[in-house]
């Protein structure tokens, strides 16, 4: 009876653990199909502003990320990276050679380059939303861990994408963007400054209430 009991508490994990995995795996699509919806539709996930995109895929990047754990976030983020490619890639602006290797605009051209700039910030969405929010909340400040983790996630982005166009392609972007190379620091920390704080804000605002009402539904079912 005992090795029975046993056989059948094995059998019982077995399947607890393979439900685990089914539910991970679907809500993922689900998360991958939203982000792809979003970079679909205009303004659901690209916001045109001048030569640039403020962007709101990173929102749905860090509700997956904190949800479902830091390697489907840090998947997410690679699934954003890939969709920010395809739409500069088909949707060109002046600009979209820092983010797609296979467009020239304005005489300038993507290169290896332009994949660090779509897929390393973005994969820094989905880490630093799970880490930091895991951080607060195995210190009972769940709350405050999905406000900061929405935060530092949307500014990871900004900075590392802002960053990145500074250090590779610097130049190329003062002259695309009619801008002189030596305002382009300042340019850069206005961006981050307004741009970077308001998709920020609106990140934590978002992540906070989504996350609450989902975990408060889970924990009643």
């Amino acid at each position: 009876m005992i090795k029975l009991s046993e056989k059948m508490k094995e059998e019982f994990m077995g399947k607890k653990v393979r439900y685990e995995h089914t539910k991970e795996l679907v809500l993922m699509s689900v998360f991958i199909a939203i982000i792809v919806i979003q970079a679909v539709i205009p303004f659901l996930g690209f916001i045109p502003i001048g030569a640039m995109n403020a962007s709101l895929i990173q929102v749905t990047v860090a509700i997956g990320a904190i949800l479902l754990g830091p390697k489907c976030g840090a998947g997410l983020g690679f699934t954003f990276g890939l969709v920010s490619i395809w739409k500069n890639t088909f949707m060109p602006n002046p600009t979209s050679f820092c983010f797609s290797p296979f467009v020239s605009t304005g005489g300038f051209h993507g290169d290896i380059r332009s994949l660090v700039i779509s897929l390393i910030p973005r994969i820094g969405i989905g880490l630093g939303a799970w880490y930091v929010y895991h951080f607060f909340s195995k210190r009972g400040k769940q709350k405050i861990g999905l406000l900061v983790g929405g935060a530092i996630a949307s500014l990871i982005n900004t900075i590392l994408v802002m960053g990145f166009i500074y250090l590779f392609f610097g130049r190329q972007y003062a002259h695309a963007t009619n801008r002189a190379m030596e305002g382009m620091i300042v340019f850069i920390m206005g961006v981050i400054g307004t741009q970077g704080v308001l998709e920020a804000v609106v990140t934590a605002v978002i992540t906070f209430g989504v996350v609450t009402s989902l975990l408060k539904a889970r924990n009643h079912q």
